[in-house]
């Protein structure tokens, strides 16, 4: 292997490097700030004699035909004894976590915009609803008209593909007969109490929905209620009896209706546990309900025209002394929020737990009950009110313990 050298010499009119020349060779520290060969450095010096001249240093190059130039550092002080290179490496920040406090924000925000939605609807729905009852008092017709306009919007949602229309076949529509006609008499009980008692009374009774429940469930479902649901429906049972005998407003008509709507909606909850048990013959709520809503517009049309006839004419309403624009204006008003609190109420319950659900009704029902106190400025004595709070108590405590299971007994 051939070895070259370059020399530093002295130059008197150039830049100098100075050695100091120690008198023990080999414990020179020669200088070596960067070592181009793994091998010791090879001193010479000259035999110069001059006190003037300076040691020639020298430093050898191994060079090979088969070698390439290598260039070694000296270790950093940032290397770890354990390792001979230094890696650097860069350091991403991950935006999974924002991402998904982002996410669970924007759905927490609507969620509770959908809430407010149904509160909303449902008191814009009672308000308008008892003022059009109070002035005409046909409620088949007036029931009869919300299904017409929530038949209309569906068929708009199923004619510009705003929601899927679903195929059906004769067994099905068999199977959700049932539903559309307790549905059917459920709403119109429901019209019919508010067109005989305060608006507060009537959400005061069906507070005994969970009752009929628990009864229903366990004779046509074999549901057998547990200590804690059962201990839950005296204070709902205490509550509307006491709310009931202190009601200014009390009438056995408005009485009877608001309970007969119990029994139809509870129902109906549990006819729809029934039907359409296989898994291709299930659909959604929303699909559901909106069927219900068209079978039920064609059930009870004929049976309105039948019992109070065509009644809302404009020369029938003109001649029974009405403001007929009125009068149109606020049913229309009605049947919309009678159809977007529902759609909501399902739009809710895919979203969220059922006993979630039932406790954000139980909720809705409280804030009906007062808004319509205010707005109709319904006569409530204190033993009224606590009779209905203590209704609303034992709602709210049936929704919690429901989900409570009864311990299996050993043998």
């Amino acid at each position: 292997m051939q070895i070259s050298s370059f020399t530093l010499s002295h130059s008197s009119s150039s830049f100098s490097l100075f050695h100091n020349q120690n008198p023990n060779p080999k414990h020179s520290l020669p200088f070596n700030p960067i070592r181009f060969s793994s091998k010791p450095i090879t001193e010479t010096t000259s035999n110069a004699s001059s006190s003037s001249s300076f040691t020639r240093r020298s430093w050898p190059l191994p060079i090979s035909s088969s070698s390439s130039f290598k260039f070694r550092p000296q270790p950093s002080l940032f290397s770890s004894p354990s390792s001979d290179h230094f890696n650097p490496s860069a350091v991403s920040v991950s935006d999974d976590g924002a991402t998904a406090d982002s996410g669970s924000l924007i759905k927490t925000l609507q969620l509770g915009s959908l809430f407010g939605l149904w509160y909303l609807f449902n008191i814009y729905f009672n308000i308008y609803n008892k003022q059009v009852l109070k002035a005409a008092h046909f409620p088949v017709t007036v029931t009869a008209v919300q299904f017409a306009v929530g038949t209309v919007l569906v068929a708009f949602m199923w004619g510009f593909n705003l929601y899927k229309r679903p195929k059906l076949s004769g067994a099905q529509l068999a199977a959700i007969l049932p539903l559309a006609m307790v549905h059917t008499l459920g709403n119109l009980f429901t019209n019919m109490s508010l067109g005989k008692v305060a608006v507060s009374f009537t959400h005061t009774i069906k507070a005994m929905e969970p009752f009929f429940s628990v009864i229903l469930s366990a004779m046509f479902m074999g549901e057998l209620p547990t200590p804690w649901v059962v201990g839950s429906l005296v204070p709902i049972v205490g509550g509307v009896a006491l709310a009931s005998i202190t009601e200014s407003s009390f009438n056995w008509a408005g009485f009877w209706s608001a309970m007969a709507s119990n029994v139809t909606n509870q129902s109906r909850n549990v006819l729809s546990k029934k039907a359409m048990v296989k898994k291709e013959d299930s659909m959604d709520n929303i699909t559901l309900f909106s069927i219900i809503t068209v079978m039920s517009f064609f059930l009870l049309a004929p049976v309105a025209v039948f019992l109070e006839g065509v009644k809302f004419t404009p020369a029938y309403l003109e001649s029974a002394g009405l403001n007929v624009r009125q009068v149109y204006i606020r049913s229309l008003l009605a049947a919309l929020c009678f159809h977007a609190y529902q759609q909501v109420s399902y739009m809710i319950l895919q979203r969220v737990s059922p006993v979630t659900h039932s406790v954000g009704n139980c909720v809705k029902r409280v804030v009906v009950i007062v808004s319509s106190v205010i707005f109709f400025k319904t006569a409530v004595s204190p033993v009224n009110a606590f009779g209905t709070a203590i209704a609303l108590a034992g709602v709210f405590l049936y929704s919690r313990v429901k989900r409570i299971k009864s311990k299996p007994k050993t043998a």
